[in-house]
């Protein structure tokens, strides 16, 4: 399905600044095969996937209660109009001390990264706009007596490590009261006879890759009517043109399937000064 507008996957080749370049692919039949693929795949979510998931789920309720992490952060995903983050469909917010009740709008200005445990020059936490990238200069080598293993540095919010990815989407949506992904909890919840409490988990986790999926995959439909419905009406617009600014900063955030990815651009005499991007697997 990706391939099918991106021509690639999952490093769609279609992007370009200020749009897309898949303009030839927005063709009757490959928006139909695209729709039918998604009506296939949706019927096997919800025949096969989700039934599958409670089944076996069903056998482990104990594990509910075991493991999990305590803090939980998603920048969101697919904006339905021009106003982000207030369109967002997989919504923006972060959790901290498993407080569904205090979920809040997650802010890129409370990002920090951290340098302790990696082979970096030592310093102290900064934000991506004043990240820098200093590798030591000797040849890195674990050394148990400095604690310094990776070459990735440790994102923090609020000075807090975080859970990126479906369980964290699928917990902000759900504290937020999300109209579809509410009642899609709320029905495994009361399935498997286990408190929400029980989200927090390996279990949980588990159970909300198939929660997004299914909800995502109801919403697709109605994103392609939509564009269907614009180029019917002559909207076939793809690309915006872009001028590159002589100074400026921005940030770009959004959640990719792994988690919540932000990248983060300083430019200056119309090229980039500095440029610093967090990428899930951090976290």
């Amino acid at each position: 399905m990706h391939a099918i507008f991106g021509g690639k996957n999952p490093h769609p080749q279609s992007l370009t600044v200020g749009g897309v370049t898949c303009v030839r692919d927005l063709t009757p039949a490959r928006i139909a095969e695209f729709l039918y693929i998604t009506k296939e795949t949706q019927q096997f979510i919800k025949n096969v996937y989700v039934p599958d998931l409670l089944a076996v789920a069903s056998f482990y309720k104990d594990w509910g209660a075991i493991g999990g992490t305590t803090n939980f952060m998603a920048w969101g995903e697919f904006p339905e109009t021009d106003k982000e983050p207030e369109s967002l469909y997989m919504p923006r917010g972060a959790i901290m001390n498993r407080n569904l009740g205090g979920v809040k709008m997650a802010d890129q200005a409370n990002v920090t990264e951290n340098v302790a445990r990696a082979w970096y020059e030592d310093g102290a936490d900064l934000h991506p706009y004043k990240g820098e990238t200093k590798p030591l200069q000797e040849n890195p080598k674990y050394k148990p007596d400095d604690g310094k293993y990776s070459w990735f540095k440790a994102p923090r919010y609020e000075g807090e490590p975080c859970e990126v990815g479906p369980l964290a989407r699928v917990l902000v949506a759900y504290a937020k009261g999300h109209k579809d992904i509410k009642p899609i909890v709320d029905s495994v919840l009361q399935t498997l006879g286990v408190p929400a409490a029980a989200l927090f988990s390996t279990l949980g986790r588990t159970a909300a890759r198939g929660i997004e999926t299914m909800a995502i995959g109801e919403a697709m439909e109605g994103w392609i009517t939509e564009l269907v419905a614009n180029i019917k009406n002559g909207d076939t617009q793809t690309y915006q043109p872009y001028e590159m600014p002589d100074s400026g900063m921005g940030v770009g955030l959004n959640d990719v399937p792994r988690g919540s990815l932000g990248h983060w651009v300083q430019i200056e005499n119309k090229k980039i000064k500095n440029y610093q991007y967090v990428v899930p697997s951090t976290w």
